[in-house]
């Protein structure tokens, strides 16, 4: 089973040369302290940075630069920093070619909900609503199941949606998974030490398995 760490690791694979990404609230920040260093992206913060860097050491942070989560961040050489009103017309043009966004729930069609739990205090919607809008191409961060031990990769959402139709892939703390065009998750990967069938008991929605599932290699 992987931690957050993990899953950000794992993640970062999928990250291509050239590729401008944007990093949501939660686990994907993480992933900037992965990327390969052979590989020239460049991280989008939609507070208005282009560059971002992967987090300062102890000792080391400037409070005055942050990502949308309000987490103190790095910025590399070249960075540029503008309003959030550019950046999001960054985001609605469709510059950007990977969205790495966190999720409480995900359908089996490619729904997603990660910006409010009705009753409870949360940070809000930020630009999440924005980029499953405008993104041609997102991979999900989360826990599989919640602490209740109940899946999260549902057939329906139950949770206010974020977006309908719009997650490619998934990756959590047991395995990678695709969202299939015609609905269902289709397994790819398994955590390492992470059987088929423990996949199979955490996930409430439809399942796909086609021969032998590798595990990740991370």
């Amino acid at each position: 089973m992987l931690d957050k760490e993990g899953i950000a690791k794992r993640i970062a694979k999928e990250i291509k040369d050239g590729y401008y990404v944007n990093l949501g609230i939660g686990i994907p920040t993480l992933v900037a302290n992965y990327i390969p260093a052979h590989i020239d992206v460049v991280l989008q913060s939609e507070n208005g940075l282009l560059g971002m860097g992967p987090f300062p050491f102890d000792g080391e942070e400037d409070a005055d630069v942050i990502n949308a989560g309000k987490q103190t961040i790095t910025m590399l050489p070249g960075s540029a920093i503008f309003d959030s009103a550019m950046s999001f017309g960054m985001i609605r043009a469709k510059k950007v070619n990977l969205t790495i966004l966190g999720a409480m729930e995900v359908s089996e069609n490619g729904d997603i909900a990660n910006w409010k739990i009705p009753g409870k205090m949360v940070k809000g919607m930020g630009g999440a609503m924005d980029l499953v809008a405008s993104a041609e191409n997102i991979i999900v961060a989360m826990q599989h199941v919640n602490k209740a031990g109940e899946s999260k990769l549902l057939p329906q959402c139950t949770l206010p949606l974020t977006g309908i139709n719009c997650v490619k892939k998934i990756v959590t703390e047991l395995a990678v998974l695709d969202v299939l065009p015609g609905g269902g998750f289709k397994l790819l990967e398994r955590a390492p030490g992470i059987s088929v069938e423990e996949i199979e008991n955490a996930t409430a929605g439809k399942l796909i398995i086609e021969g032998d599932i590798p595990e990740m290699d991370i």
